[in-house]
């Protein structure tokens, strides 16, 4: 199978329901968008190791899954599902890395560590790609657990970077404001 088709040269794409739109089209923006926090955590696993790396992985298929419930639009009943447990499964995992890291008491700043830091990178295009959803949902169907996974993944990515400092031993960067 060719990678190229030449059937997007003119600006469109195809959706699994067999129209063709626009590339601009805000469905497919939220899907590239979802396509964006998957690569950006292939980058941050590069740097982890152990149940975290397995984490991620595991993340990433869900992303994918994701990504193809929200573009088949009304056509994901042949799909699996893609249902709340996940969303528990994200908070489930938030409240045990918190019971092992110090309260944060400050704003901190993306960094510390090298996987803290892609951690980091990967939530900030998480948080981009659930604009981008949030966008799609005020003008289209969006199954409503994307918006709800899509936010609570920002949440865990934050956490797992903090987490990700503690384990190597490094201390998250303080934010220090400037004094005016």
């Amino acid at each position: 199978m060719k990678i190229y088709t030449r059937g997007g040269d003119d600006g469109s794409t195809g959706l699994p329901s067999g129209g063709r739109v626009p590339k601009s089209n805000p469905r497919v923006d939220a899907v590239g968008g979802l396509d964006e926090v998957n690569a950006a955590i292939g980058l941050a696993a590069r740097a982890c190791e152990g149940a975290l790396l397995e984490q991620l992985r595991r993340i990433q298929g869900e992303l994918l899954l994701l990504g193809a419930h929200v573009s088949a639009e009304h056509l994901s009943a042949g799909l699996p599902p893609f249902d709340d447990a996940l969303i528990t499964r994200l908070e489930q995992e938030i409240d045990a890395a918190e019971a092992v890291l110090p309260p944060l008491r400050n704003f901190i700043l993306p960094g510390g560590s090298e996987a803290s830091a892609r951690l980091h990178l990967a939530r900030t295009v998480c948080r981009r790609a659930e604009r981008s959803l949030v966008a799609l949902s005020q003008q289209a169907a969006v199954p409503p657990v994307a918006l709800t996974y899509a936010n609570r993944l920002g949440d865990w990515l934050f956490v797992m970077a903090r987490l990700a400092n503690h384990q190597a031993g490094v201390a998250d960067v303080p934010w220090k404001p400037r004094a005016t």
